[in-house]
């Protein structure tokens, strides 16, 4: 238990303070209600440890002070991709006759490129580099840098999406990420250079074994790219990233060698993706639980909640479902075919080396932070889209209207408005909304039920910065790995009302925005379901 609220906690107190004072507005949005926190102190929590890696040299750093010297450079603006890799390649090989007198620190050069190329495009063109990391923020969220530089370029635009390749920095470990971890992570971040982010994700259950398909990413796993495009309105911007710190045994000129070859992989040769995957046969299908052992369960948790000493009034339980095809699934091309019909929502990509691929498209915000001010989320509820405005303004209606969503939707909102007022972000993850109500008695209820690894699905994912971060849900998502085709998750919460076969009926429509991209049905397809039972 003290696990669960110290990894809980980490999340939202990225300020080294002392107390707390906030206030909140609520405005309700349909079935989302936005809730907006200003703050100015935080508290203190339990040391813990995190395994920080530059290049494969780590370390533990004991005083997780700031590190030597924290800078950004911007060059000229320049035409192309490949005008600013070979700026940033000639200011690499400049750096070498000049080293800094600081052991430790991170220097970020960035060359803006006047024209907007979307950086998942960007990163399909750099296939054969991992690490690798993707976040588009939602369209109209208001992300906004500033670029000047000494040549009269200025701009102050909305950051779309950031897409990276190598780590300058990695943070990773198997125990559950705590305060520490993020004065970790902090040291290499200030407000003053807003684009060195830390990009990454965290484990739904840290206390939950973690199986062989998500091994590679830890309970968190965290990079600060060793070269990125981040795309801008109106222009875009190539990045690279030096880090280095004595402690580590990792030396300036290692990290200036390291980043130099990392820049002879990079192709200046950016092809726009066709927001269409190779149509292909569904070999096999299998779900964990297959529907037989999916209306148990159900049947059991509301047997649970309908009970009168009972305090469990929602939970939220997940299917795993394996997708074979003919052919190998590229996740950023699935990926870019997601960002078609999700304006609203954020997407996102976390690749370790040697390992699959974790992608969704999640309409969902954890929190997003600037300075001194918060704002969350409550969501719940889904429904299939209608085909004209007429039909959509019905399905509206009766989302509204509906009793057993109504339940679900308000279990949500007071439970993040309640978090909010005592605890401010402490407990936001995990919302009921993908674990259920109460959180400890909904999240044992899961761990008793549910026979496959969560991993990363329904955790934070997003990004830490110096004077911002944001971090959505990870919902409606999927582990691709080339050659084994994908595990695709989707949850739904179970509330008094609710009813099995609708139930299964929604996990089949959110995980229909990665099927419908496939041809669902051919001569080999096969249907295999698992037996094994779950309650």
């Amino acid at each position: 238990m003290a696990t669960a609220t110290l990894a809980r906690h980490s999340l939202a107190h990225f300020i080294d303070l002392e107390s707390l004072k906030y206030s909140i507005a609520a405005q309700p949005v349909s079935r989302r209600q936005s809730l907006h926190l200003f703050y100015h102190r935080c508290y203190y929590h339990k040391p813990c440890s995190v395994v920080v890696s530059m290049n494969g040299c780590q370390g533990n750093p004991r005083d997780r002070v700031p590190v030597g010297s924290i800078e950004t450079r911007t060059f000229p603006a320049v035409t192309s991709p490949a005008s600013a890799t070979e700026t940033l390649n000639l200011a690499i090989s400049e750096l070498k006759a000049s080293p800094p007198l600081f052991t430790s620190g991170i220097l970020r050069l960035q060359v803006p490129i006047q024209q907007q190329i979307e950086a998942i495009d960007w990163l399909h063109s750099q296939h054969h580099i991992h690490p690798r990391c993707f976040f588009s923020g939602r369209r109209q969220s208001k992300d906004f840098t500033e670029v000047t530089n000494g040549n009269g370029f200025q701009k102050s635009n909305n950051v779309v999406s950031v897409a990276g390749v190598g780590s300058a920095v990695l943070f990773r470990n198997v125990h559950p990420f705590c305060y520490n971890d993020w004065k970790s992570i902090k040291r290499f971040l200030s407000a003053n250079c807003p684009l060195i982010r830390a990009y990454g994700a965290i484990r739904f259950d840290a206390r939950a074994n973690i199986s062989s398909e998500w091994e590679p990413f830890g309970s968190f796993y965290f990079i600060i790219p060793q070269v990125e495009l981040d795309e801008l309105d109106g222009f875009s911007m190539l990045a690279t990233t030096i880090a280095w710190d004595n402690a580590f045994s990792w030396t300036w000129e290692q990290a200036v060698d390291a980043v130099e070859a990392t820049m002879t992989q990079i192709s200046s040769n950016v092809v726009k993706l066709s927001k269409e995957v190779t149509r292909s046969f569904i070999i096999s299908s299998t779900h964990i639980p297959c529907k037989k052992y999916w209306d148990l369960a159900v049947e059991r948790a509301l047997q649970i909640i309908n009970r009168s000493s009972s305090p469990l009034n929602k939970v939220v339980l997940a299917r795993s479902s394996k997708i074979v095809i003919a052919n190998d699934i590229d996740p950023i091309a699935w990926l870019a075919c997601l960002q078609v019909e999700g304006e609203n929502a954020y997407q996102f990509c976390l690749q370790p080396p040697n390992a699959p691929a974790f992608i969704g498209n999640t309409p969902e915000q954890l929190f997003h932070r600037n300075c001194l001010g918060v704002s969350s989320e409550a969501m719940a509820g889904t429904r299939a889209r209608g085909g004209s405005m007429a039909l959509d303004l019905q399905i509206q209606l009766d989302l509204l209207s509906s009793p057993k969503d109504h339940l679900e939707f308000t279990i949500v909102r007071d439970n993040i408005r309640k978090k909010l007022e005592f605890n401010i972000l402490s407990s936001l993850h995990p919302t009921p909304a993908v674990c259920g109500f109460p959180t400890e008695e909904a999240r044992l209820l899961i761990a008793e039920t549910e026979v496959f690894d969560r991993g990363m699905y329904a955790g934070p994912v997003g990004w830490f910065g110096g004077g911002e971060s944001e971090f959505a849900v990870g919902i409606r998502s999927a582990l691709v790995e080339k050659g084994l085709g994908a595990l695709i998750y989707a949850g739904t919460g179970i509330v008094k009302g609710s009813n099995p076969s609708l139930e299964w009926d929604e996990l089949e429509l959110k995980t229909s925005q990665f099927t419908k991209l496939l041809k669902l049905e051919g001569p080999s397809r096969q249907k295999i379901e698992n037996s094994g039972i779950i309650i």
